[in-house]
């Protein structure tokens, strides 16, 4: 088993006990296991899976930061993080949208960068809470919100 602890600069996410855990590296998804070598990697915006080897993993939005894996312990130093249960779907919708209007208006004004990174925000949370899959298509249960 793994020890996965996920902290923000405002609090302790979440502390548990764990057979599996894929975070959004930097350089992409990493998988980690009972008895991994020890790392350090940053990572990304994205959803950090955990739980069985081999079956339905639980989520959890992040925003970057870092993870090390020592002695069977990995702990993500994260700039943000939210569980699935804790994130507000619609907000996250609402923010996605915004982030779609400014990419596609070409004003002048835009900060083309900002806006990309809240859409890869609002997409993670979403991906998180099982609204959106992977490819940003809306997943059978998005769809039962939205309905």
């Amino acid at each position: 088993m793994l020890e996965l602890e996920v902290v923000t600069p405002y609090r302790q996410v979440l502390h548990t006990q764990v057979e599996s855990i894929i975070v959004p590296a930097t350089d992409g998804y990493l998988g980690i296991m009972t008895n991994h070598a020890p790392l350090v990697a940053g990572l990304t915006i994205g959803v950090l899976r955990y739980g069985p080897a081999h079956g339905e993993k639980q989520r959890l939005a992040l925003s970057g930061g870092f993870v090390e894996v020592t002695d069977n312990k990995v702990t993500v130093l994260a700039d943000t993080a939210e569980l699935a249960g804790e994130i507000d779907v619609l907000r996250a919708m609402e923010a996605k949208r915004r982030a779609e209007h400014r990419l596609r208006t070409r004003a002048a004004n835009v900060d083309y960068v900002r806006a990309e990174l809240a859409l890869k925000r609002a997409m993670a949370r979403l991906q998180a809470a099982g609204v959106e899959d992977e490819e940003g298509q809306g997943s059978a249960a998005g769809h039962a919100v939205e309905h």
